[in-house]
């Protein structure tokens, strides 16, 4: 009696979830339409000031930004494209590459860069964001360390104009590339690589 009864409450229970699966208009499907939300970005720097206002206390670890001539303590700061030996020393940008953009940003651990070092880029031709990201990411991958290995490089655009770099420890990019992704839904992840030799 017991398993006719159970019997009974699972057929019962099948029925409705299967009542409650079904659309009013099924049959009449329409395909769904993915819109990309365009993103206002006013320059590198808002790019940083936004994701690091999304760390929590626990978070955050002593940072500081902008270049030798203009840093900054404790936030991300602007970074002179101009000073293109400054680009590829503090954030591997090769200086054939360096020609592309018309501003940038940075955003650097304080004690060791390569625990996290990032830099935001604006490209003054979309169509060079592509070229961009490659020699970014080659002259970083083939760079020669100091201080230790940062595990990971990231190289992410930002609708057809903005490039983010970052590497680091791999916990440390995790979470800095969730946050920017979190913030910035067109963000794309390029290129995701280890450093690790």
């Amino acid at each position: 009696m017991k398993k006719l009864g159970i019997l009974g409450l699972s057929m019962i229970l099948v029925l409705s979830m299967t009542a409650c699966g079904k659309d009013a208009g099924e049959g009449n499907t329409t395909a769904d339409v993915t819109t990309e939300v365009a993103v206002e970005i006013t320059d590198s720097l808002e790019i940083f000031t936004t994701v690091w206002g999304t760390y929590g206390d626990d978070e955050k670890f002593a940072i500081a930004g902008g270049d030798y001539n203009n840093s900054v303590m404790d936030a991300p700061g602007k970074f002179n494209v101009a000073d293109v030996e400054s680009l590829d020393a503090m954030l591997g940008v090769p200086a054939d590459a360096a020609a592309y953009i018309d501003d940038a940003a940075s955003m650097m651990h304080m004690m060791n860069a390569n625990t996290f070092t990032a830099g935001a880029y604006h490209v003054a031709d979309p169509a060079n964001q592509q070229t961009f990201c490659d020699s970014l990411k080659n002259n970083i991958m083939n760079r020669q360390w100091m201080c230790g290995f940062p595990d990971t490089l990231i190289v992410v655009s930002i609708g057809d104009s903005y490039v983010v770099s970052a590497f680091g420890n791999a916990e440390i990019i995790e979470n800095f590339k969730t946050k920017l992704t979190t913030e910035y839904p067109v963000a794309a992840v390029v290129y995701e690589e280890s450093l690790v030799q």
